[in-house]
């Protein structure tokens, strides 16, 4: 990604209140990335730190069949 506008500025309350509602929508993690102008790794980083999921809710587990 190369557009890292924000790469090592410090997180606004804006920035974190909109990875918020992204995380909570399941917003894939590249996409929150590339809105916020910050690498991947930085999203994981602030998620895990805000103690924010960014595992998406809305799908079944894996290997499960319908009877």
């Amino acid at each position: 990604m190369k557009n890292l506008q924000n790469s090592g500025k410090e997180w606004s309350s804006a920035d974190l209140k909109k990875l918020e509602k992204l995380a909570d929508g399941n917003t894939p993690t590249g996409l929150i990335a590339y809105q916020l102008k910050r690498s991947e790794a930085a999203v994981y980083s602030k998620a895990s730190e805000e103690k924010i999921s960014l595992y998406p809710t809305n799908q079944s587990p894996y290997n499960r069949e319908k009877k």
